[in-house]
C-alpha cells in the first residue's frame, strides 16, 4: 500500500463531492417529473367534458340546425355536402363560451356587458386589457369575452372594445335588450331606463376629435326554468328564446348588418365623417336564426336554365366611389345594387355567379364581413341561389379567404363551398345541374376554382405578379372530372310513355330531333377570376371566310399571370367527354374527341367583355358590373348571361348593359354554333 501524502488529507474524498450535489440532482429529477406529468395531463381532456359539469368552456353542446337545402348536387370532389333527399338534420357543435365567433350558431345568453379601452392591442395583452373580474364572477356569470372589432378603428387614439360575459347556467338573469344612450341621460329617457343596468365604460373613450360621452344600457330578464326543462324542446329545429340576446357584433358603414343581426337602438356609436372614417355601430343577434339554404336549380321542363354572372363589384365598407363613369349623380355601391336589381328582375336567372373581387381592397374594405353582408343583397332579396369565387382584391387587405368563405356559407341562398383543404386556394368545388323529371339525370356541370391573388414577391421592392392555378388544383379538377358519369346524350325526359295513350300528343314533353346519340359526360362550364395566358392566344377561325371566333371588346392589357402552370393543356384539354384508353384512337363514333369543359368564364378585366374561342375552348369575360370598380367612359357596366338549353346541349350568351340593351348574342355550343366542335356532326 503506498504511503499517504499530505495532499490526501487536505482533499475530501470523491464521494463527498457527490454528496454535496445530491440535493441539486434530486431537485432536478423532481422538477423534470413534474414537467413530464403536467405535459401528459395536458393532453387529456377534463372529466367534466364527458360529465357536462365544471367550467363552461369545456362544455360542448350540439345544436339542431335547419335541414340542409343545398342537396347532394354541391360537391368538392368526392364527397357531397348535405343530403337533400335524406331528410337528416345538420348538427353544429357550439363554441367554447370564452371565444367570440359571430358566425357560430348557439343559444347561450349574455349576463353582463362592458366597454374597455386599452393602450395596447388586446390580442397581445388580453388579461391586461379586459375588465376586472374575480373567480367567483367567472363561475357565476362567465368569463369576459372580447368582441374583436375596435370601436375606435380609424377614429380614435387607443383601442376600444366591447366585452361581455355569457353562461349556460339557469339561475342567472340574461340580457334581453341593449340601448345606446347619451351621458348624462336625457330626461325624456330616464323613465324608460328604470330597471336597466348601465354598462361600465364610455363608447367614445379615446375618439379624436373628442366626442360627447355615450354609454350602453342593458336590460336583464330572469330565465324561465320550467320552459327550458319542458319536453317540447326535443321536437324543435330552431328554439324560440324570445328576446334573449345571444351575440354582439360591431359593424362599419351604414348598410344592413349581417344576416340575423339588428342594429342596437339609440343611434350609431360614431357617425361617418367624410374623408376620415365610416360610421361605427353595434348589432345584436336574438336567439338562433338560421339562414335559408340555397337549393341547386334544375333544368325546366323545356330543358332550359339561365345563369347570370356578376363580376368585380369592388364594394367598400362605406358607399364606395364611382369610377370612370359618366353617370350623374353616382354613388358607387348603392347605385350598383340598384341597377343589379333591375337586371335581375329583367332576366330572372335560375342561378347567379359572383366571379371574384367582391371586395375593393385598396384600403376601403378593411372589414370583410361588413362588406360581404351587402354585396349579394339584390340576389338574396329575390331568393335566387348563388355561388361565388374569389379574386385578387378579396385578399388585398387581409389574407382571410377561409373566413370569408365561411361568411359566404352562412349567408342566405348561398351554394358556395370551401373545397378540400389539401388543395391550393379556397373555393374549389363543383355543382351538378339535374333534369326536372323523376330521373334527376345529371345534365350539366359547373366548376369553380380559386385562381389566387398575388404571387409572393422575390424582393420587397419588386412588383407583385398575379397568381395562377396550382398543380394541386389541376389534379383536383382531373379527379373530379373523372368521377362524372357519362349519360345518354342528347337527353330525353321521361314522357310517361309506359302509361299508354292516356296523354295526348300535345301534352307529352317534346323531343329534340336527333340523327344519333352518344354516351358521354355532360357538358360543363368553369369559373375562375384571373384568366389563363391562353385566353390571349389567337382566336380560332371558322367557315370558308376564316372568320375569327372573337365577339366583344378588349380594352384592358393582358390580365393573366406571367406564370403558366399548364392548366389549359394538362387539365382542360385532357378531361374529355368520353372515357377512352390512351391506346385507343382519338376519334369515336365519327367525331373528334372533345373536352368536357366548353366555356371558361372570368372577371378581373373590367374593360374586357369578349368571348374568344382558342383551341376549341371558349374563354369569356364579363366586363365590369360595378360603378365602384374601374371602367372606361362610354363603356357601360354590364352582366353576362348564359342561357343553357336543350337539356345542356346548347349554350348561348349575351350581355345586358345598364341602359337595358342586350348586345353580342352568340351561340357557343350546340346547334347554330361555329363549326369545329366535332359534336356538331350529330345535328
Amino acid at each position: 500500500m503506498p504511503a499517504l501524502t499530505p495532499d490526501y488529507y487536505r482533499k475530501p474524498p470523491r464521494y463527498l463531492y457527490l454528496k454535496s450535489f445530491l440535493p441539486v440532482i434530486l431537485l432536478l429529477l423532481v422538477f423534470s417529473f413534474a414537467l413530464s406529468t403536467f405535459s401528459l395531463l395536458s393532453h387529456f381532456r377534463s372529466p367534466a367534458d364527458k360529465q357536462q359539469i365544471g367550467w363552461q368552456s369545456w362544455d360542448v353542446v350540439e345544436i339542431k340546425g335547419q335541414k340542409s337545402g343545398s342537396g347532394e348536387d354541391v360537391e368538392v370532389g368526392g364527397g357531397s355536402v348535405g343530403n337533400q333527399t335524406s331528410g337528416q338534420e345538420d348538427f353544429v357543435p357550439s363554441i367554447p363560451l370564452d371565444n367570440w365567433d359571430p358566425l357560430s350558431l348557439h343559444t347561450t345568453g349574455l349576463t353582463e356587458i362592458a366597454i374597455k379601452s386599452c393602450y395596447f392591442p388586446p390580442s397581445l395583452l388580453p388579461s391586461y386589457c379586459a375588465p376586472q373580474t374575480t373567480g367567483e364572477l367567472d363561475k357565476t356569470k362567465g368569463k369576459w369575452v372580447i368582441v374583436e372589432k375596435d370601436l375606435n378603428l380609424r377614429s380614435g387614439l387607443w383601442y376600444l372594445n366591447i366585452y361581455y360575459r355569457r353562461t349556460r347556467r339557469l339561475d342567472v338573469p340574461l340580457i334581453s335588450d341593449i340601448k345606446i344612450v347619451d351621458e348624462p341621460v336625457p330626461d325624456t329617457l330616464k323613465s324608460d331606463l328604470e330597471g336597466w343596468v348601465k354598462a361600465e365604460g364610455d363608447l367614445h373613450s379615446g375618439t379624436w376629435p373628442t366626442q360627447p360621452e355615450k354609454r350602453l344600457w342593458y336590460k336583464l330578464q330572469e330565465q324561465d326554468w320550467d320552459w327550458k326543462r319542458s319536453d317540447k324542446r326535443q321536437d324543435e329545429i330552431s328554439y324560440d328564446y324570445g328576446n334573449l340576446i345571444t351575440e354582439v357584433d360591431v359593424i362599419y358603414g351604414d348598410d344592413d348588418p349581417f344576416f340575423g343581426f339588428e342594429r342596437v337602438q339609440g343611434g350609431k356609436v360614431t357617425e361617418v365623417k367624410a374623408g376620415k372614417w365610416e360610421s361605427v355601430d353595434l348589432a345584436i343577434r336574438r336567439g338562433n336564426p338560421v339562414a335559408p339554404r340555397g337549393v341547386v336549380p334544375k333544368f325546366s321542363a323545356n330543358g332550359k336554365l339561365k345563369i347570370m354572372q356578376i363580376a368585380d363589384l369592388h364594394y367598400s365598407v362605406g358607399t364606395g366611389e364611382c369610377r370612370d363613369s359618366d353617370k350623374e349623380p353616382c354613388v358607387g355601391d348603392p347605385d350598383t345594387a340598384t341597377w343589379l336589381g333591375e337586371a335581375l328582375d329583367a332576366e330572372d336567372p335560375d342561378l347567379v355567379v359572383f366571379s371574384g373581387d367582391q371586395l375593393n381592397g385598396q384600403g376601403t374594405s378593411y372589414d370583410a364581413r361588413s362588406v360581404l353582408a351587402k354585396f349579394a343583397k339584390p340576389v338574396i332579396d329575390r331568393e335566387i341561389p348563388w355561388c361565388a369565387i374569389f379574386g385578387n382584391h378579396d385578399s388585398e387587405i387581409a389574407n382571410d379567404r377561409d373566413y370569408q368563405m365561411r361568411t359566404l356559407q352562412n349567408m342566405p341562398y348561398s351554394l358556395a363551398m370551401a373545397g378540400p383543404k389539401a388543395v391550393d386556394g379556397v373555393g374549389n368545388y363543383y355543382i351538378k345541374l339535374h333534369s326536372h323529371d323523376a330521373s334527376r339525370t345529371h345534365l350539366f356541370t359547373l366548376y369553380f376554382l380559386d385562381s389566387g391573388s398575388y404571387q409572393k414577391k422575390k424582393f420587397s421592392w419588386s412588383k407583385a405578379e398575379y397568381d395562377y392555378i396550382k398543380e394541386s388544383q389541376i389534379e383536383w379538377f382531373r379527379n373530379a372530372s373523372s368521377g362524372i358519369k357519362p349519360i345518354q346524350r342528347p337527353f330525353t325526359p321521361d314522357g310517361a310513355e309506359d302509361l299508354g295513350h292516356i296523354w295526348s300528343r300535345k301534352s307529352r314533353p317534346s323531343r329534340i330531333a336527333r340523327q344519333t346519340t352518344k354516351l358521354a359526360k355532360p357538358n360543363a362550364m368553369m369559373w375562375f377570376h384571373i384568366p389563363l395566358p391562353e385566353a390571349y392566344n389567337p382566336a380560332d377561325v371558322a367557315g370558308f371566310d376564316g372568320d375569327e371566333l372573337d365577339v366583344g371588346d378588349q380594352f384592358d392589357w393582358a390580365g393573366s399571370s406571367k406564370h403558366n402552370s399548364g392548366f389549359f393543356y394538362n387539365g382542360i384539354k385532357q378531361s374529355f367527354e368520353t372515357v377512352q384508353d390512351e391506346d385507343e384512337a382519338t376519334e369515336w363514333g365519327g367525331t373528334t374527341k372533345v373536352a368536357e369543359v366548353k366555356v371558361l368564364s372570368h372577371g378581373h378585366c373590367h374593360n374586357t367583355d369578349r368571348c374568344r374561342r382558342t383551341d376549341g375552348i371558349w374563354m369569356c369575360f364579363d366586363g365590369g358590373s360595378s360603378f365602384s370598380g374601374y371602367g372606361q367612359l362610354g363603356f357601360d357596366r354590364r352582366v353576362r348571361v348564359y342561357q343553357i338549353s336543350q337539356y345542356g346541349e346548347k349554350i348561348e350568351t349575351y350581355k345586358r348593359l345598364t341602359n337595358g340593351d342586350i348586345i353580342d348574342e352568340q351561340v357557343l355550343v350546340g346547334p347554330g354554333a361555329p363549326a369545329g366542335w366535332g359534336e356538331d356532326q350529330l345535328y
